[in-house]
């Protein structure tokens, strides 16, 4: 599976991009939402894993572009921080997959992949 991480804090970021390796999925990362776009229009991921807040475009600007031009040819998974709640609302409600809370557990995220994997 083709997933793009697009995660701001360099921990977070290699951590899931080690994980999710081990696990034998081709992985792409960027470091704010704006990289992602450009990404994402040279080599259209299957997943995209977002966190919310990050420089240049946010992780709902990132969702609502990607629902925009791909509908649901892309799944989406974001990362938020604790307390967060209204902004995972915002989230769904923009058409995301799932989402996870920050800090978590990289095999969480894993099992988490497998049932996209299994949908298609």
């Amino acid at each position: 599976m083709k997933i793009l991480i697009a995660e701001d804090d360099i921990i977070i970021r290699n951590s899931l991009e080690y994980a999710l390796k081990r696990h034998n999925h081709n992985i792409t990362v960027c470091s704010n939402g704006s990289d992602a776009l450009e990404k994402i229009k040279k080599d259209t991921p299957d997943l995209v894993i977002t966190d919310i807040m990050m420089p240049f475009v946010t992780g709902l600007e990132l969702v609502e572009w990607i629902k925009n031009n791909y509908n649901d040819q892309i799944k989406i998974i974001v990362l938020t921080s604790i307390g967060q709640e209204d902004v995972v609302l915002e989230a769904f409600a923009l058409g995301v997959d799932d989402f996870l809370t920050k800090p978590f557990n990289p095999e969480e995220i894993s099992i988490r992949i497998n049932r996209f994997e299994k949908d298609n």
